[in-house]
């Protein structure tokens, strides 16, 4: 039996951060991230909806998950390409 899952992530903590820090954030860790590594961003900007997956597209990366969680943050699961 298989099982799909979310691959294991780098965590990069931006809440309480204005944009742009948080996408500058995700894109130093997307430096440090091995091609085909992941990137999980918490942010609780809600321009992070708009700045984070422009960004990822404009540096080649894949915003594959977009979740509302706890306290108003968000959480944006980033594939860097391989």
């Amino acid at each position: 039996m298989s099982e799909t899952s979310i691959p294991e992530a780098r965590l990069v903590d931006a809440r309480g951060h204005r944009c742009p820090v948080p996408t500058l954030r995700l894109r130093r860790a997307l430096e440090e991230t091995a091609p085909g590594g992941h990137v999980r961003l918490l942010a609780d900007d809600p321009l992070a909806r708009i700045d984070v997956p422009h960004f990822a597209a404009s540096a080649g990366a894949n915003v594959i998950e977009v979740v509302d969680a706890p306290n108003g943050a968000i959480s944006f699961l980033v594939a860097k390409a391989p």
